[in-house]
């Protein structure tokens, strides 16, 4: 199996339910910046997550950042109850945000995003950059020092993103391998 959504690819479209949370969006604006989170209220480590987001929040959307929250592996019995459970968890984590969250029960966001990059856990950070295209995918917590490298145009092209794609496709590959 193969990551068919990498460092470079453009970004998949956004095809939620329901915009919880803020303005909707489906596509991405060309010459802005996004950071989409994939989270779900059955995580463990996605509390203290949207905890994180809404610090990058804080630091860089006067950067020009946009960030967008996306519930797309919610497990529960109807799609009401999974979207009531993620409701209450954004209410409970970020009671005060402005942070655009969607949720989405048809599992297109997680086939065109998580499995596409073949990241098979949430939580899932994805930078999409100025020209519509990945610049990363990881973990929301090196995000710190990755945000401003995209900001100022020299992530992309540089050693550090390419050692860092080539790391996260080797560590999901061993997972598939498991």
């Amino acid at each position: 199996m193969t990551s068919s959504l990498n460092l470079g690819s453009p970004a998949p479209s956004i095809k939620v339910q329901d915009w919880l949370r803020g303005d909707p969006i489906s596509n991405f604006q060309l010459g802005e910046i996004y950071i989409v989170e994939f989270f779900s209220t059955t995580c463990g480590y996605c509390g203290p997550e949207l905890s994180e987001l809404a610090k990058l929040h804080k630091k860089f959307s006067e950067a020009g950042v946009e960030f967008i929250g996306i519930a797309a592996s919610e497990e529960a019995a109807t799609a009401d109850d999974a979207r009531a459970q993620v409701d209450a968890s954004i209410t409970k984590s970020l009671p005060n945000t402005n942070i655009r969250m969607g949720f989405d029960h048809s599992g297109e966001m997680d086939e065109d995003w998580l499995k596409a990059s073949l990241s098979f856990h949430v939580p899932k950070a994805f930078v999409v950059d100025r020209d519509g295209s990945i610049a990363f995918i990881g973990d929301l917590v090196v995000l710190e020092d990755v945000l401003p490298k995209v900001i100022d145009g020299s992530w992309r092209a540089s050693a550090e993103a390419m050692n860092a794609e080539e790391e996260r496709i080797a560590e999901a590959r061993l997972r598939l391998r498991r």
